[in-house]
């Protein structure tokens, strides 16, 4: 938000830049979901288009904005009735991780890209922005998700991981739980949780690149 105020062309440079990579990332996210939903039994997001590389069906217009200015955010759930899951309880869990783990491979994906073109020579520095965003924005999209309060995907596996007598903090949870991300992010809690995983995972997947490619 600072640097909308002090540098409002620099931003909106910066801006265009982030559209694509964050339509990508979204988009692969709420797909993994449906998918996966879909495999284990459940139709819901196939009867409503969620199966799809068309990221508007994807887009949470608050989500996409605290992206922007914050630097987190979410996209619209993908729907999954559990009632359809033959193991609802890990079924789910299954479903949840889907989302955070495609942006790891995304995120994997687009750091290759960036070193194999850019050994060819065939990076120019728009390209190179754009893929990095992607990097970015992956990486940082699955590690938020995993952030165990809901309606975040990490929100989901309490379910599972948490045993019977903690039903009513769940449900505590998942009332409360958009308001408590809301403060998470506006305070910038988030960042202090993410940052020293984006930085780990980055350098982890620097390095893989660099043994494989």
């Amino acid at each position: 938000m600072t640097d909308l105020f002090a540098d409002p062309a620099g931003f909106l440079r910066r801006l265009v830049l982030m559209t694509p990579a964050l339509l990508i990332a979204v988009t692969v996210h709420e797909l993994a979901h449906a998918l996966v939903a879909d495999r284990l039994g459940d139709p819901t997001a196939r009867r409503l288009g969620r199966i799809t590389l068309n990221p508007l069906p994807h887009i949470d217009p608050l989500g996409a904005l605290c992206f922007v200015l914050g630097g987190f955010g979410w996209a619209k759930p993908v729907p999954v009735n559990a009632q359809n899951l033959k193991h609802p309880v890990s079924d789910m869990t299954w479903v949840a991780a889907a989302g955070p783990l495609a942006n790891f491979l995304a995120a994997f994906g687009a750091l290759i890209l960036l070193n194999m073109l850019g050994r060819a020579g065939l990076l120019p520095d728009l390209i190179r922005a754009v893929m990095s965003y992607v990097f970015r924005f992956n990486l940082l999209l699955g590690i938020f998700n995993l952030i165990p309060v809901p309606p975040l995907d990490g929100g989901h596996f309490l379910g599972y991981l948490l045993p019977q007598s903690a039903a009513g903090l769940v449900r505590m949870l998942e009332q409360y739980g958009i308001f408590i991300l809301l403060l998470l992010v506006f305070t910038g809690a988030t960042q202090r949780i993410v940052d020293p995983v984006y930085l780990w995972m980055g350098r982890t997947m620097i390095d893989l690149v660099r043994l494989l490619v």
